[in-house]
């Protein structure tokens, strides 16, 4: 079964709270969300693996560790997802973006892909798929599924703010990828929002209704 992690750092609480608050306006939201995945970014890439190279300093040669093994990929579920990007790219700059948009065809209730851009070597590189919201967890599994079709292996989920619900959908379509939230919160409402949740992300980033 897939590791959940709540990372529950002073500093995400702390810009959780404003970016909760229906008060903050797109501006000061959209660079509290960029914020926070720059924060959990850290926390999300503590794994990665490392190897020793030799470098000379001012005063001596010496060892140090960088980063080894797979490149990255950042991939933003469209819209809400492109607000985290930015503060993944301050972290791990050399990451390659990938974009998917997806929405359910009210009829047959089956995802519908609307937009996919990966890296064309996505298939050797480690993806954190990022949006600020798992709420019934639809939309996060059917792009997990598109990515393991295009041949992505090695996925990460990472929200700022999830429902219990979303989890256990993801868990269970896709038990092998790991997922990071800021917060897990209490449950979903009759219309799908997370409560306490922050609102429509989206809308919220983006300053439209």
């Amino acid at each position: 079964m897939s590791k959940v992690t709540q990372i529950s750092h002073p500093l995400i609480l702390h810009k959780l709270a404003f970016i909760r608050d229906k008060n903050t306006g797109a501006k000061d939201f959209r660079e509290l969300v960029e914020e926070v995945a720059m924060l959990m970014a850290y926390e999300v890439t503590r794994d990665l693996q490392t190897e020793e190279i030799e470098i000379e300093t001012p005063i001596c040669v010496t060892k140090c560790k960088v980063l080894s093994g797979k490149k990255m990929a950042i991939v933003p579920i469209l819209r809400a997802g492109l607000g985290m990007v930015d503060g993944m790219l301050k972290l791990i700059p050399a990451a390659k973006v990938g974009h998917i948009g997806l929405y359910r065809d009210e009829e047959t209730l089956q995802p519908v892909e609307y937009f996919c851009k990966l890296p064309q070597d996505i298939s050797e590189r480690d993806v954190i798929v990022v949006d600020p919201m798992l709420a019934t967890g639809g939309s996060a599994a059917d792009a997990i599924t598109l990515l393991k079709k295009r041949g992505a292996k090695n996925i990460r989920l990472v929200c700022l703010i999830s429902a219990p619900e979303g989890i256990k959908v993801v868990q269970e379509a896709h038990p092998d990828v790991d997922m990071y939230f800021g917060a897990i919160d209490e449950r979903l409402n009759e219309q799908g929002y997370i409560v306490p949740g922050l609102g429509d992300a989206g809308d919220r980033l983006f300053g439209t209704k």
